[in-house]
């Protein structure tokens, strides 16, 4: 049992009116921000401290600075510390800015509060809340602050954050509610009592520490570099061993050589910078992400997004624009339109081109004053005229737009509300108890076939008559005219209660008329599903509403295939429904217990399944799912959550973008490891097969020295391949069907890794040979004309791996702007050590003529090669 620490003093000790917005900037400077300090934050010192602690390469660089220094090589020494700490300096700053990004995206999705200042209801950041503060909390959100109830209405409170118990609570007027919880059902206000770190959550994760949690994806890749670093050890090993057996003369400086050559050769085959250019492409693809309205929640959900094959998305607001609008109302004493769009209070009322005048139509009045009575949403003027932002869900902020486009507001009704039991998807209304000046109403608004059920009359020319079954269907027929109309409707009822009695029953009430709401389909979503449509992703729309609602919806937008209602969905066995499901387009009238079946039944079947939800009962379905999308707009803080997505803007078309940026990231992430892979194999071969083919040409060894192989590492290894991780989607990313559960590493891209690594030793091997042997140059120039080559070799492979599929010169070397700088940045690197007094501490020299041509023809060769096998399409990877 959870107790918070609070006295009577403290909860009277500010106005139940709430705070003046002076005395909460006094409280917010004296308890600071109502937030939660992560221990486990990574901080610069954080960051370089895991790096110095577990990168074995720093530790293999600082052995061969030592063994350098100990025979005499303090030149070789100081150079390697200082790759060292170049090493150092590039990987922290990766990783720091890769955190930042991180956390930036953390902050995108701020939690606001409904609280009462200055008199009057207003939203301000969670993290501005004070001890004393009156916060409104309703169904859906989430405590931000340990508070006392001081006054509820059904309200039951998911306190499971703290206590572990999934059962919710009953609180009362007077009882505890802990931040971190969520309200389950019903609603309140609640004194602010404690704030941040005071709070029983935060004294919790004062306590603990976050641990680190590994990515399946960064698995895979660790996996990779761990089979590449046993293969570099072996060579590496084997090189060194058959440079001693071939030496003249075995003695300290011959092996003291070797062994500063292993380690070169180690540092330089080790794929070092693949956990941390996988760091740098999921978090720079995240934020771009963010960029589109898409937040990440989960970064493991990144790899998952890019095999989706069923989007299972919400009508309203997600399709459509969830911008409801009343257009129509049907009383029974006729039909009237209403003018006007969105939330602006412009338009009036007329009904066969008459204006309606509200003074004179006392059954539209009582309608108007019924849908806001029976109403949990406010409004309130943006700084515009006509302008309003809601406060609450779009179809009661429409019905509170409604009656102010007939001057009616809910600060010029007198009365107070009793009691009210909400609406729920179970049920299909809500109702409260009304206290005016005159009499106790009870007022209802919700479906229409559950609000007519409860109907025993009707009000019509100023007087209630009897509803006969005859007008019920009537009115059931005229909601089916409008359903088909793509209208979704609601229906409203009262009737008088008796004042002495707070309990009330929902019956006999009397039908005061149907309201038709307009929410049209978002411009892009027929683009988007063409989209969908290419890409091999099937696409699924639940809906609560009507059958004719949600097919004259699907017909405008172009979504085609069988619909399933929700009540002979109940009627299906799960074999059953595996069987036709692939075949539904529409699901209507859907439950929530509706959208976790749907998701399992498509899971079995082998789909990797995309859910959207905004409501409480949609957090379990959001969990089921493969990837789980919340509503930023208007999704509840319980959807937000448990989802692995947040869509800023509710916008479908922003679903189809992050599973566009998730294949794009994957794609980046296999064109990354088998570059890095290609080129660390190339320079352990090329170093061996120099030692082994030394005898029949007569060559000297090593091809390359230590310090060169420790250049080429930093300047045409790490820095080219975090660039591809940085490639934009591809025009074609979405016009195949999605990977399957792919493997990052497969059997197509170890030949064309292999492929390129071959090539490309068998051409600096060449390259050595013409210096060497045909164009008779000293050894230093023909070292330096293999590393020249083998650089320029591995640029040009860099720019092959930007894709796949389409040859390197039928695409613009600007498509990746960064890694065409990389290049460049490389380029001046190589002329920096080549023609400066830095040539000395390479052991390079000036590369003439003859030496650029064969460098440079190297490089052609192996374009060639490789643009004919792209043109063939040898391979079919993306």
């Amino acid at each position: 049992m959870l107790h918070l620490c609070y006295t009577q003093s403290m909860a009277k000790e500010d106005k139940v009116e709430g705070l003046t917005s002076k005395e909460a900037s006094e409280k917010l400077l004296q308890f600071g921000h109502n937030e939660i300090t992560d221990s486990a934050r990574n901080g610069p010192l954080r960051i370089l401290l895991r790096l110095v602690r577990n990168n074995f390469i720093i530790y293999l660089l600082f052995f061969g600075a030592i063994v350098s220094f100990y025979v005499g090589e303090q030149l070789t020494g100081i150079t390697i510390l200082g790759v060292l700490l170049i090493i150092i300096g590039v990987t922290f700053i990766q990783e720091f800015r890769a955190e930042q990004s991180i956390r930036a995206l953390r902050q995108m999705i701020m939690q606001v509060s409904r609280v009462v200042r200055d008199g009057r209801e207003q939203e301000v950041l969670s993290k501005k809340l004070v001890p004393g503060d009156l916060v409104i909390l309703r169904l859906g959100e989430k405590v931000p602050a340990d508070s006392m109830v001081i006054d509820e209405s059904e309200l039951e409170v998911d306190e499971s954050v703290l206590t572990g118990e999934s059962r919710a609570v009953k609180k009362k007027t007077g009882d505890p509610i802990y931040m971190g919880s969520f309200i389950t059902n019903g609603k309140c206000q609640a004194q602010v009592l404690h704030t941040g770190m005071n709070t029983k959550f935060g004294s919790i994760a004062n306590m603990i520490s976050e641990a680190e949690k590994s990515l399946p994806l960064q698995d895979k890749v660790n996996r990779i570099a761990g089979y590449m670093v046993v293969v570099a050890v072996f060579i590496s090993i084997l090189t060194g061993f058959l440079m001693i057996s071939r030496a003249e003369a075995v003695n300290s400086e011959t092996i003291s050589g070797a062994l500063i050559l292993i380690i070169a050769l180690c540092v330089s085959a080790f794929p070092e910078g693949l956990p941390v250019v996988l760091t740098t492409t999921l978090a720079v693809g995240a934020t771009r992400m963010a960029g589109k309205n898409a937040i990440v929640n989960r970064m493991s959900i990144i790899e998952t997004l890019g095999e989706t094959t069923v989007i299972c998305a919400d009508k309203t607001g997600t399709i459509t624009r969830g911008e409801m609008t009343a257009k129509k109302i049907v009383t029974p004493g006729g039909a009237i339109d209403v003018g006007g769009a969105g939330f602006e209070v412009r338009g009036g009322f007329s009904s066969d081109g008459r204006t309606v005048e509200i003074a004179e139509n006392l059954e539209l009045k009582l309608l108007l004053e019924t849908a806001i009575l029976c109403n949990d949403a406010k409004i309130e003027r943006t700084g515009e005229d006509e302008e309003y932002k809601v406060l609450g869900t779009p179809t009661e902020g429409a019905l509170l737009i409604l009656a102010a486009k007939a001057n009616i507001f809910r600060e010029d009704l007198e009365g107070s509300r009793l009691e009210e039991i909400p609406f729920s998807s179970e049920r299909k209304m809500m109702s409260v108890l009304h206290k005016g000046i005159n009499s106790t109403l009870v007022l209802a608004k919700g479906a229409p076939e559950t609000i007519l059920l409860k109907c025993k009359y009707m009000q019509k020319d100023g007087k209630t008559i009897p509803l006969t079954d005859e007008e019920k269907k009537h009115f059931l027929q005229l909601n089916k005219k409008l359903t088909r109309e793509s209208f979704r409707t609601i229906a409203l009822g009262f009737k008088e209660a008796d004042s002495g009695k707070r309990d009330y029953q929902e019956e006999d009430l009397i039908f005061l008329g149907l309201i038709a709401l307009e929410d049209p389909p978002r411009e892009e979503i027929a683009g988007s599903l063409k989209i969908c449509k290419e890409a091999g992703i099937a696409v699924k729309m639940i809906t609560g509403d009507h059958r004719e609602t949600a097919l004259a919806i699907a017909d405008e937008i172009g979504l085609s295939g069988e619909v399933l209602e929700g009540d002979d969905l109940d009627k299906l066995t799960d074999d059953e429904l595996s069987k036709i499901i692939r075949q539904i387009a529409i699901f209507t009238r859907v439950r929530p217990e509706h959208k976790i079946r749907i998701v399992r039944v498509l899971k079995q079947l082998g789909e990797v399944v995309t859910m959207t939800g905004d409501g409480v009962n949609d957090a379990p379905a959001l969990k089921e799912a493969d990837i789980g999308v919340a509503m930023g707009r208007t999704g509840t803080d319980v959807s937000r959550s448990v989802a692995d997505l947040t869509i800023k803007d509710d916008n479908f078309a922003t679903i189809v973008e992050a599973i566009k940026e998730g294949r794009t990231i994957f794609t980046n992430i296999r064109k990354f490891v088998s570059y890095q892979l290609s080129c660390n194999f190339t320079e352990l071969f090329v170093l061996l097969l120099g030692v082994i083919l030394a005898p029949v040409f007569g060559w000297g060894i090593p091809i390359l020295l230590a310090l060169q192989i420790l250049f080429m590492n930093l300047v045409t290894d790490d820095l080219p391949a975090i660039m591809l991780g940085l490639n934009k989607s591809s025009f074609d990313v979405m016009k195949e069907g999605p990977r399957r559960k792919a493997a990052i590493f497969n059997i197509q891209l170890l030949i064309i890794t292999s492929l390129a690594a071959v090539l490309m030793t068998i051409l600096v091997l060449i390259s050595f040979y013409l210096s060497s042997n045909i164009l008779l140059q000293n050894l230093e120039t023909a070292r330096t004309t293999a590393m020249v080559s083998l650089i320029l070799l591995e640029i040009a492979g860099a720019f092959h791996f930007r894709s796949f599929r389409y040859p390197v010169l039928t695409r613009s070397p600007f498509v990746n702007v960064y890694l065409f700088w990389a290049s460049l940045a490389s380029l001046l690197a190589t002329a920096l050590i080549l023609y400066t007094p830095l040539n000395a501490i390479f052991e390079a020299v000036p590369l003439g003529l003859w030496g650029w041509i064969v460098a440079m023809g190297a490089a052609v060769i192996f374009t060639a090669v490789f643009d004919v096998v792209k043109k063939i399409k040898l391979f079919s990877i993306r």
